[in-house]
């Protein structure tokens, strides 16, 4: 899943684009996902993390330590 966040599990939503005559037609919302390079100084390493612009705010304001917790809480590896 390439459009799926690491940390808040963000992935995309389905809807439907209407138009004028109402027809509808299957549309994608993606969420707002970056790739990101994070210095974890208790391991001494770099991780990169896959992120929605959400995950990105939050790691700024809990940390990128409590944030690799989190991530791994889910069973994702990093």
């Amino acid at each position: 899943m390439s459009a799926h966040c690491q940390l808040t599990g963000a992935q995309p939503g389905f809807g439907n684009n209407i138009s004028h005559s109402h027809r509808r037609t299957s549309r994608r919302f993606d969420p707002n996902i970056q790739r990101k390079r994070y210095w974890l100084p208790g391991e001494g390493r770099h991780v990169r993390l896959v992120l929605s612009a959400k995950a990105i705010k939050t790691i700024d304001t809990i940390g990128i330590e409590a944030a690799v917790a989190r991530i791994r809480a889910r069973g994702v590896n990093v």
